[in-house]
């Protein structure tokens, strides 16, 4: 295998004013306990693809709500890779737990980014059985999985990212 990338936590300033932003109710103090307690993603098994991402705060999904966590993780992975994000398979199973943007993509150059890097995961519970998922603090609720790419002969991009969502294209 490879080893082309490695997780790391953001700052604890960048990930409580991500928390506050959308968590209001939460106190410095819960969200520094948060961050002490962040667990940086792993493979669960040696065959494994995924690397799961944890719930930084315990989360309850009605059906048709939506939810978008700040993991407080970054990646630094080398300049041909991406990152993917899914949702952990047995919660799509169970529970119709689906990505908003369908698959989360990480591109190499978000780690150098002003918000650090920062992953956020947006989903959404789609259960059409009227199903409630319960996510606890510290449990995986999304996987990763780090991907080689390749680009055209005639590839020119020049351009640097700085932020997240529709950065590339300002």
């Amino acid at each position: 295998m490879k080893r082309v990338a490695q997780f790391m936590k953001v700052s604890f300033e960048n990930f409580k004013a991500a928390v506050k932003d959308d968590f209001p109710q939460y106190s410095e103090e819960e969200i520094l306990n948060m961050y002490d307690a962040l667990k940086l993603p792993k493979r669960a098994t040696k065959g494994s693809a995924g690397y799961d991402f944890c719930a930084p705060f315990g989360f309850k999904l009605e059906p048709n709500q939506t939810i978008k966590i700040p993991t407080g993780i970054r990646c630094r992975m080398d300049e041909d890779w991406v990152l993917k994000i899914y949702p952990r398979s047995g919660l799509g199973f169970k529970f119709r737990l689906q990505m908003n943007n369908t698959v989360g993509i990480i591109d190499s150059d978000y780690f150098n980014s002003d918000n650090e890097g920062h992953i956020f995961i947006k989903m959404t519970n789609c259960s059409n059985e009227g199903k409630t998922v319960e996510v606890a603090a510290g449990t995986g609720f999304a996987q990763g999985i780090f991907l080689e790419y390749g680009i055209t002969v005639d590839d020119d991009a020049d351009g640097v990212r700085n932020g997240g969502f529709g950065s590339t294209t300002k």
